[in-house]
């Protein structure tokens, strides 16, 4: 069982900057990939970005890729979410989640696939 706290989400400016942690305990962090997900009001869940268990690889939406990065620390458990240039539209609760020893981009930006959530950190970009 993997347990999953995100925290860094707050207030910010259109422009500015925040990032993102997620600390993981209960399992053995390295052996899973890691994943960022947003959900905003009345919207669907969407994926953000992604990175493999070693790192190597990563993975970004569209939407997002120039001005959010993801990386990980094995040593710390923990993944991080670079995000920059945020606009009112990345307004959302953002979510990190685990998957299981996933490596292909298809697993890696589904949600179904991933077996462990946090509850989420809000973030509010004002314009």
């Amino acid at each position: 069982q993997v347990q999953l706290v995100e925290s860094g989400g707050g207030l910010v400016q259109a422009g500015g900057s925040l990032r993102l942690s997620c600390a993981a305990s209960g399992g053995t962090f390295s052996s899973y990939a890691m994943g960022w997900f947003r959900q905003a009001p009345g919207k669907e869940r969407e994926f953000v970005a992604a990175i493999t268990w070693s790192g190597s690889s990563t993975y970004y939406a569209d939407s997002v890729k120039g001005r959010f990065t993801i990386s990980r620390d094995n040593a710390k458990n923990t993944v991080y979410l670079q995000m920059g240039s945020l606009e009112p539209e990345d307004t959302a609760t953002y979510y990190c989640a685990a998957n299981y020893k996933a490596s292909s981009g298809y697993s890696l930006s589904t949600g179904n696939r991933y077996r462990y959530w946090g509850q989420g950190t809000q973030v509010t970009v004002s314009s």
